[in-house]
């Protein structure tokens, strides 16, 4: 299922797409790609960003029966993207306090965000996204960013490049013809980032989800887009299937 142009369609439609994506994300997670014990919910208000979906583990005493996906060892299955930074770790950083953000039913270990046009909206909304992104990544919480719009003024050089400064400035550039971003952060310590640029047309890989550093699934990406396209409004998918009107050449 190649990767529609959502710059196509207003912000309502998407947010259609986004809602019914994030309810498909979380269903599959629930139901076998995570391990024993972990479990995913949707739209959960933790301090940071509203999430689409977090990823929880249940503590020892609530742990329930072994049924469940066994994740993988970056040691011996390194995920395979495009990018990968690594942040060296700061001596002092690592021994400050870290406050570890919990849920009523679990502790929360992963955060899922699928970027929407209001992120964009304006510099107010993209910094604070921005920001509280980073400071989950620095409370020891995982991050999965989806980003399906290409760069705007706000992120010239891509959404991964915004929050990646927060943590170490250097230069990234977007190759041109992918220039819609997977990021995955395993926040360590320390913390790296697996970035997989991708198109309008591509499948959706199935990137990493992180539970523990260097712990992680494969996130059933493509899976979860193709079954929430196939419940799309069939009046409304010709807005994204249909090909693009040439632009007018200059005489």
């Amino acid at each position: 299922m190649p990767i529609h142009d959502w710059t196509r369609v207003d912000a309502g439609l998407f947010h259609h797409f986004h809602q019914r994506w994030t309810t498909a994300l979380c269903d599959a997670l629930n139901a076998g790609h995570l391990p024993p014990n972990y479990f995913a919910l949707l739209e959960q208000n933790i301090r940071g960003p509203i999430a689409d979906v977090l990823s929880l583990q249940l503590s020892p005493a609530a742990e329930g029966p072994n049924n469940g996906a066994v994740g993988l060892a970056v040691a011996t299955a390194p995920p395979r993207t495009r990018l990968i930074k690594r942040k060296e770790a700061d001596l002092y950083a690592d021994k400050a306090n870290r406050i570890t953000i919990r849920h009523q039913h679990g502790n929360v270990v992963a955060v899922i965000e699928v970027v929407s046009p209001a992120n964009k909206s304006s510099r107010a909304e993209f910094r604070s996204f921005v920001e509280k992104s980073a400071e989950l990544i620095r409370q020891g919480l995982h991050l999965l960013v989806i980003d399906l719009f290409p760069p705007s003024k706000r992120d010239p050089h891509g959404i991964h490049k915004a929050i990646w400064d927060e943590f170490e400035e250097e230069d990234l550039e977007l190759p041109s013809d992918k220039p819609l971003t997977l990021a995955s952060y395993d926040a360590g310590p320390p913390v790296v980032a697996y970035v997989e640029p991708i198109a309008v047309g591509d499948a959706l890989p199935d990137v990493p989800l992180f539970l523990k550093p260097e712990f992680y699934v494969p996130a059933p990406l493509e899976a979860t887009y193709q079954t929430t396209w196939n419940l799309f409004p069939a009046p409304l998918k010709g807005l994204l299937e249909a090909p693009s009107s040439p632009r007018p050449t200059k005489p």
